[in-house]
């Protein structure tokens, strides 16, 4: 990392964690921030559910909440990229203060509630996006919604025409009772719907679902067999943790989920089990804790086809994606592979 970046590094985490991010946004679309385009190579390229990514490191969703970056981030390294999530109304989210760094644990807990300008202002902005790196919408519903369900697909109607893939995600713990859509026969009745609208579309793009990592070995079971059934194109697992084990920091305490280095082992697990549930019937996508290339790599070998981080960028900058897929390739070229689909799942024992 050179020096001006270390330094605005630090100038930010003066600052309270919300209002650094905002400022972040504003470096993005005001040409700021390092634009080196993806790094790739032949052993890097990866297609993932028929998309093409130059390298399989993705920005996931929850940055670049309302689509506003994406001419800068589809310069800043990344092999593709996630925004959202959206919802079909405008919500604040949840009162502030709702973003915590804890930096002892290199880690961040929030409870946003998935505040965002809504499906409409969104999918203006999707619609008017430059062409790049593949882009996808996270899908989300309301707080105040009276059918959930319906949310998912609402979303996917308005946006679907102008990304190259959407996320249902059932997943985040800070809409209350959101997480019960994970249950079988509830996420199946959602996904039949969030499909018939995808088979709709002019191009009926991959629809991935990310998924939880507190999840107990029965209900994961059932999650990838309606995922399976459903006819999705991937799982993403996992997003933000309800645990607390072993942190530091003196923001432990607050309600909301968990990212960072504390998730990484925990996400790692559920991704394992997850590939031997579904031995190779549908890709996965691994995030949660990634910070390095030897991270995103154990990922791969335990059965990720690409990967996703986010808060790494809180503590290593936005050039981490670059600097994570040049590590990559060494570490694929160290170990014999000509691919990166030929390490996928190579480790996944060491995991289960």
């Amino acid at each position: 990392m050179r020096m001006s970046e270390r330094a605005a590094l630090a100038a930010l985490h003066c600052l309270d964690p919300e209002r650094a991010h905002g400022l972040s946004l504003m470096a993005l679309r005001l040409g700021l921030t390092p634009a080196p385009g993806p790094f790739t190579n032949p052993r890097l390229a990866t297609e993932l559910s028929g998309m093409r990514l130059p390298n399989p490191i993705g920005l996931a969703a929850g940055f670049d909440k309302n689509a506003q970056c994406l001419p800068a981030l589809m310069r800043s390294g990344f092999g593709w990229l996630e925004v959202g999530a959206a919802t079909p109304h405008p919500q604040p989210g949840n009162p502030k203060p709702r973003l915590f760094r804890l930096t002892e644990d290199r880690a961040a807990i929030n409870r946003f509630g998935f505040n965002n300008h809504g499906m409409t202002a969104i999918g203006e902005r999707l619609a008017t996006r430059p062409q790049g790196v593949p882009v996808g919408l996270n899908l989300g519903a309301n707080k105040t919604s009276t059918d959930r369900a319906a949310d998912f697909s609402d979303v996917l109607a308005q946006c679907g025409p102008y990304v190259d893939f959407a996320t249902v995600n059932v997943s985040s713990p800070n809409t209350e009772k959101l997480r019960d859509l994970q249950g079988a026969v509830a996420l199946r009745g959602l996904l039949t719907g969030v499909m018939e609208i995808r088979n709709t579309l002019p191009n009926p793009i991959p629809i991935f679902l990310k998924i939880a990592p507190d999840l107990t070995p029965d209900d994961l079971a059932q999650i990838a067999e309606v995922a399976v059934s459903a006819g999705l194109s991937g799982i993403i697992a996992t997003n933000t943790t309800l645990a607390r084990d072993g942190l530091q920091s003196p923001h432990a305490a607050q309600t909301g989920g968990l990212s960072g280095a504390p998730l990484f082992e925990k996400s790692t697990r559920i991704l394992a089990r997850l590939s031997a549930l579904t031995d190779g019937k549908i890709p996965l996508i691994g995030v949660g804790g990634i910070s390095t290339a030897d991270q995103a790599y154990a990922k791969i070998r335990a059965g990720a086809s690409a990967v996703q981080l986010y808060t790494a960028m809180v503590y290593h900058g936005l050039r981490i994606a670059t600097d994570i897929a040049k590590d990559l390739d060494a570490l694929l070229q160290r170990d014999g592979y000509a691919t990166l689909n030929d390490a996928v799942g190579t480790r996944r024992s060491g995991w289960l």
